[in-house]
This record gives C-alpha cells, sequence and structure tokens, in this order.
C-alpha cells in the first residue's frame, strides 16, 4: 500500500492533479455522467492518464501502464484483477480533498448492471456536506455511524484523540480500511454492526453520520444498504435522532444527515422539532432542500441507475402511489445537530435555509448553537451588553426622495448569511450596540431618537440574539 500511495503523488493523482489534466470541458461532462471527453483527455496513456483511466472512468489499461511493483501491491488488495495483458479496476479508487483517498465500489453509469446490496458508495456530495458541517474543535473520542467507504474519518483524522468506525455492511468496513491505508490514517477501530448496536454503553465526544436516509416504499424489490433500511417512512432517521443523546459524553456534539418527509396537514418543522424535543438536548435542525415526491424518486431511481431499464416505469409508479397513501407532499433534506449540554431546558431551532452559507460550517458551528442558547437562557435581557457582530449591513430600501426607508433589512456577510427585515428601533441598536452599555438603557434612549414614544422590550430582541445579529 505504501508504494501505490507513492506512486499516487508522485503522478499527481490528486483533486487538483485530475481537475488539471482532465480540463474544465470534460470534467464538467464528467458531472454529467458523460466519459468521452474525459477518455478523450486521457487517450495518450501517460502514468497520470492511466490512473484516472483504471479507477476514476472504469476503462482496462494495459498492464505495462503500471509499475510492476505498484501492480502486485493492486493485486494483492484487491484494488484491480488482470485479464490479457491489462489490469481492470474493482473498486473506484479516487483521491479526496484531505490529500487521502477513498476506495469504493464503482460508480454506477447509464447501461451498468444492477447494483449489488452491499454496494459501497463513493464519496460524493452529502458526504462533502457533512464533512462541511461538523465543528472543528478538537476531541477525545469520536463516532463515524455509517462509515460506508470511510470518508468521515479521513475528515476526523487529527481532530480527534480515539475514532471508532461502524456499518451494518461488512464489505463497507472492508473498503473503508483500505481507504485509512492509502491515505496514512492508523488507530481507527472499525466495528459491523447496525445503528448504536456496535457501541452499546460507550459514550463518545463527537458522532457524526451520513446515515442510510433514502425514504422508500416497504417490500422495495430490493434494499441497497448504503442508502436504505427497510423501515418505515422517516422512521429511521427520527430513530437515529432519538437514540443519539445516550452515546454523547456532557458537551459531546452531533452532526446527522436527514430525510424527513412533508405530510399534508402538518408542519415540517413540528415533525422535526418533535424527534429533537425528545433528546434532552440543545439542537439545531436545518431544511436545506426539499423535492415533491416525483422529484425525490427520479433522483434515486437515477441514482441506482434504474433508468431505462423493464422494471423502471412500475418501480416509479409504487413508489408514487407509497406517497400518495401517506399523504405525503414532499421531502426535507438537511442537517441536524445535537449538544449535550446537561441543561434542564434544552432549547431546540428548526429553520429553513436554502440559501448559499460559509463554508465550512463547522468553524462557526459552536458559536450558532451558542447563540441559540443564549437567546433562550439569559433571564434578564436589559442589563446584558450586547454587541453587534462583525460584517452585519443595514440595507435600506425606499422610493427616490422618500423621507423614510420602506423597508430596512439587516444582513449577515459571514456565517450563516442571514438577514431579516427589523423596524427602526431594532436598525439603531445594531448602529451603536458595541458592548459598553445595557441594552435596557440603550432602548430607552433609541426611543427617544427615533422611536415613537414606546420602549421595545428587551425581548423582542431574543430572535436577533439567537440568529446571531447580536451577541453577548
Amino acid at each position: 500500500m505504501e508504494r501505490l500511495r507513492e506512486h499516487l503523488l508522485e503522478t499527481d493523482y490528486t483533486i487538483d492533479g485530475v481537475r488539471d489534466r482532465l480540463g474544465d470541458m470534460a470534467a464538467s461532462a464528467l458531472a454529467r455522467e458523460e466519459l468521452v471527453p474525459a477518455l478523450r483527455a486521457t487517450a495518450d496513456g501517460d502514468p497520470l492518464a492511466a490512473l484516472i483511466r483504471l479507477w476514476w472512468l472504469g476503462v482496462p489499461v494495459p498492464a505495462g501502464a503500471v509499475p510492476a511493483a505498484v501492480l502486485d501491491s493492486v493485486l494483492d488488495s484487491g484494488l484491480a484483477v488482470a485479464e490479457g495483458g491489462e489490469v481492470r479496476a474493482s473498486v473506484q479508487l479516487q483521491p479526496w480533498e484531505t490529500g487521502g483517498y477513498v476506495v469504493s465500489d464503482r460508480k454506477v453509469r447509464p447501461g451498468d448492471p444492477a447494483l449489488r446490496p452491499d454496494h459501497v458508495v463513493g464519496a460524493g456530495g452529502a458526504s462533502a456536506n457533512l464533512a462541511q458541517l461538523v465543528t472543528r474543535r478538537p476531541v477525545q473520542r469520536a463516532l463515524d455511524l455509517g462509515t460506508g467507504c470511510g470518508v468521515q474519518v479521513l475528515h476526523l483524522a487529527g481532530r480527534a484523540g480515539e475514532i471508532v468506525a461502524t456499518d451494518v455492511n461488512p464489505r463497507a468496513v472492508e473498503l473503508a480500511e483500505l481507504s485509512w491505508k492509502l491515505s496514512e490514517i492508523s488507530g481507527v477501530e472499525a466495528r459491523v454492526g447496525s445503528m448504536f448496536e456496535p457501541v452499546e454503553g460507550e459514550q463518545f465526544d463527537l458522532v457524526v453520520s451520513n446515515p442510510p436516509f433514502v425514504i422508500t416504499p416497504p417490500g422495495r424489490r430490493s434494499t441497497l444498504t448504503y442508502r436504505e433500511t427497510g423501515r418505515e417512512g422517516d422512521a429511521f432517521c427520527r430513530d437515529l435522532v432519538r437514540q443519539t443523546p445516550g452515546h454523547l459524553a456532557p458537551g459531546g456534539q452531533a452532526h446527522l444527515l436527514a430525510n424527513w418527509l412533508h405530510v399534508e396537514g402538518e408542519d415540517w418543522r413540528e415533525r422535526v422539532g418533535g424527534w429533537l424535543s425528545e433528546t434532552g438536548c440543545d439542537a439545531w435542525a436545518v431544511q436545506r432542500d426539499v423535492q415533491d415526491p416525483a422529484q425525490y424518486v427520479e433522483l434515486w431511481l437515477r441514482d441506482a441507475a434504474e433508468q431505462g431499464t423493464p422494471g423502471y416505469a412500475e418501480h416509479y409508479d409504487r413508489w408514487l402511489s407509497w406517497f400518495d397513501e401517506q399523504k405525503v407532499e414532499g421531502v426535507g433534506f438537511g442537517w441536524i445537530t445535537m449538544r449535550n449540554s446537561g441543561t434542564l431546558d434544552p432549547v431546540v431551532r428548526v429553520e429553513q435555509l436554502t440559501h448559499q452559507v460559509a463554508l465550512p460550517v463547522g468553524e462557526y458551528v459552536d458559536g450558532v448553537l451558542d447563540s441559540i442558547a443564549t437567546a433562550h437562557r439569559v433571564q434578564n435581557l436589559d442589563s446584558a451588553l450586547l454587541r453587534t457582530v462583525d460584517g452585519l449591513l443595514d440595507e435600506r430600501v425606499g422610493l427616490p426622495g422618500a423621507e423614510d426607508p420602506m423597508r430596512i433589512v439587516l444582513r449577515q456577510t459571514t456565517g450563516l448569511r442571514r438577514s431579516r427585515e427589523v423596524g427602526t428601533v431594532e436598525a439603531a441598536l445594531a448602529g451603536v450596540c458595541d458592548g459598553e452599555l445595557a441594552l435596557g438603557p440603550l432602548l430607552n434612549v433609541i426611543a427617544e431618537l427615533v422611536g415613537d414614544g414606546d420602549i421595545l422590550h428587551a425581548d423582542a430582541i431574543r430572535p436577533l440574539i439567537a440568529e446571531g445579529y447580536f451577541t453577548l
């Protein structure tokens, strides 16, 4: 493995190296599952082109294109097989943004055979989303629940003293261990089992999970382990949320990805908030996207390369029929973060943020949780010394020549980049709030200068604290 890693680095088989070698056109075409431009870009057969063809495009290469010493390591580890003077990849081996490598089953493309039930999916958009969300603070013990190809461990290495990684799929654990070896990550304890069974009775300072959250009809003809559990509706995500707090050490945090149903006559916020209110943790749930049932079904049928297959229309229809029976109007996707704050008065915030936010969220997620908790728990806001956060803009919209603006918007330029329409008092507060004078007296002065005589109650500022416009 060491010699193989050296060869990968020597040939610049890295994220930047592959991108530069392919060029923008071929890279964009690959994102649309079109291989021809990438094949043309790698036709000259140099060492980097051979690696891209073998492990990224899934195309056989001449045995002579891989150095003999490296080829022996590749064949012995099961990363490829030799047939008739050619080498054919058994897996996909992709460079990752951490500088490491991820081993998974080859990405399925239109026309490929049906996926095996224990297919190990490679690192992609969801993996990157979770990695961006996870707190950057160092921890002693971390758990990667449902490790898959092991990509989250690549991000946790160096930030966690101990890492335990679990998966219900033994094949996933095998490939994850190859990912870690190629990435020079050691000391990870890998265990096979479902949910929290492999870590029963144990607690962690950090739990991360990109779980099998896809919602499919009961009795689906084949369950793909990496994305489906066979559970009814969004019950798996609900139960994951409920069970996680039992494995969080005091002060520990969990970051999960999840899907949830939008059901007719029910507010999705109450659904997800209901899961979290039973945990005893401070929690923050964010819906990043929502799809109607048809969009959702098409996404996951495409994911399994079922478009164009004989059973596609039947499967599509049955899936939609089940959504109709359950009165499902849409499916939400987002983040769930929990903190075991040890309080008897936990706070839960559920919101939708579909706009672009500053990445990585993990750089400031602890501050987001602190703001939510502070707004909820500070007893006497009148005496609080608040200050306006850095990077806040005051935007005023009005007709030309008008004396007063029609709208005043406070807009964050960093972090979650929220925006909120406010009144003249809140806007004035944002302009003078520097932590020197208590909130109550400040509001009194502002009322005299810009208000109509009515003094804004300090509690009216709590939402602005929770959303990060003001801080203590």
